[in-house]
């Protein structure tokens, strides 16, 4: 990977949002991108409007992308286990979303702003330049790091052409509505994707007039297509809602259920972070397990002899993510849900990743707004990715910051029975404390 600079012609800030600005090149550095090529036909929730990400029949294969992303102005701050998340590994991420949505990332491009641009994110000249180099590298979509507002897609489509911006929320709608498989997935995910896509119909339909004739009323034939499409959505999110309480009602039932047969813990934590492998391996279940982002999306429940006098019920939930769409959080309220009634969380790490306390960071940030109060055990995971040289560095950072965390490697099973003694022990020890 390899960083550039620019010419003057796009080294001005716009609206003196500052100045600055890298640009990384990527070649097959994040696999083929064939994932899930089939689910781009549309983007979200089968939405009764154009989608802005489409499957490209101009090509044999997936297709390619521009991703940018607009760094806070100020000092950078050194990559490292401790550091805050940077634009870099931002994209980074951003890359892996986009081949497991079934693009292939080509390129990606920063610029160092005090805010994004209000109307194209990048200021002009970058954009203008982005959209140069979708032609120069036979590119048809812009991936955004961030949540467009309407305004700023409508802005960045217009440099860029027609329904080829996708930002970072739709993105990861896509692979949502890729992965679920239940009926309650489904509905959480085209829960999500409605919210998200009934603010941004308008630049939808921006091309149509209002029809000739009526007297404009609703129903009438004065109404635009953009209102009719409005209703229709509304609608439809008032049907889902209502048949996700009716979700929560049968889980809440569940759950009280579960009390009887054992004492609840929860495994959370970053997407990949293995959490499904750690529990077939803790419970010899059959959840599925691979090694890309969001393989879970429903939760999972099995027994756990771990030990006690009474087995726990330990239960497998989505993964949390950088940037985690707000929408999302709250359709898939009814999962989340399961976290608020366990007597323990096993907060589960990825030892191996350069960014684990970042991304730790982002979970227990969105723990905290969800509300959740159980005690929290940190499980440091895929310690055998770790090489003889960096493990002993690695591992102190980590319990610098979480001094109770358990090392192991779902794996190999490394560390897991001193994760079984610490569980029970925990798990007993919040009992106590909810006793008094």
């Amino acid at each position: 990977m390899t960083k550039t600079g620019r010419g003057s012609k796009h080294n001005g800030a716009a609206r003196g949002n500052g100045n600055g600005r890298h640009e990384h090149e990527t070649a097959g550095h994040h696999g083929n991108g064939h994932e899930g090529h089939e689910g781009l036909q549309r983007l979200a929730g089968q939405l009764d409007a154009p989608a802005p990400l489409r499957a490209m029949q101009t090509r044999k294969g997936p297709p390619r992308a521009i991703l940018v992303a607009v760094e806070p102005a100020g000092p950078r701050v050194p990559a490292a286990v401790d550091a805050p998340w940077d634009t870099e590994a931002s994209l980074e991420e951003l890359a892996r979303l986009a081949t497991a949505a079934g693009v292939t990332p080509v390129r990606q491009v920063s610029q160092r702003l005090r805010s994004p641009h209000p109307r194209t994110y990048l200021n002009e000249g970058k954009a203008e330049y982005v959209a140069e180099l979708m032609r120069a590298d036979d590119c048809e979509l812009v991936l955004a790091d961030d949540e467009l507002a309407p305004a700023q897609q409508k802005g960045l489509e217009a440099l860029c052409g027609p329904g080829s911006v996708v930002d970072r929320t739709a993105l990861i709608l896509q692979i949502f509505g890729q992965r679920a498989r239940t009926r309650e997935g489904m509905l959480q995910v085209e829960l999500a994707q409605a919210r998200y896509g009934l603010p941004r119909l308008a630049r939808l339909w921006t091309h149509l007039e209002r029809q000739r004739g009526g007297t404009g009323t609703r129903g009438g034939a004065g109404e635009t297509q953009l209102e009719s499409d409005r209703r229709q959505i509304r609608d439809r999110i008032t049907r889902l809602e209502r048949e996700l309480e009716g979700v929560r009602r049968s889980r809440a039932t569940q759950r009280a259920q579960r009390r009887e047969a054992g004492r609840g813990v929860a495994l959370v934590g970053y997407t990949n972070a293995g959490k499904s492998t750690l529990l077939n391996h803790l419970t010899r279940g059959g959840a599925e397990s691979a090694d890309k982002l969001f393989a879970t999306l429903d939760p999972t429940t099995r027994r756990w002899n771990a030990g006690a006098n009474q087995p726990l019920l330990l239960t497998d939930t989505v993964g949390f993510i950088h940037k985690l769409p707000a929408a999302l959080v709250a359709a898939f309220r009814a999962t989340l849900e399961e976290l608020n009634e366990a007597d323990l969380l096993l907060h589960v790490l990825d030892a191996s990743s350069p960014h684990a306390l970042g991304q730790a960071d982002v979970v227990l940030e969105e723990l905290e707004e969800l509300g959740t109060t159980a005690p929290v055990l940190t499980v440091f995971n895929k310690v055998d990715l770790l090489t003889p040289e960096c493990r002993a560095e690695r591992l102190t950072a980590l319990w610098r910051r979480f001094p109770d965390g358990v090392a192991v490697s779902a794996t190999t099973g490394e560390g897991l029975d001193l994760l079984a003694s610490r569980t029970v022990q925990a798990v007993r020890q919040a009992q106590a404390t909810a006793a008094e």
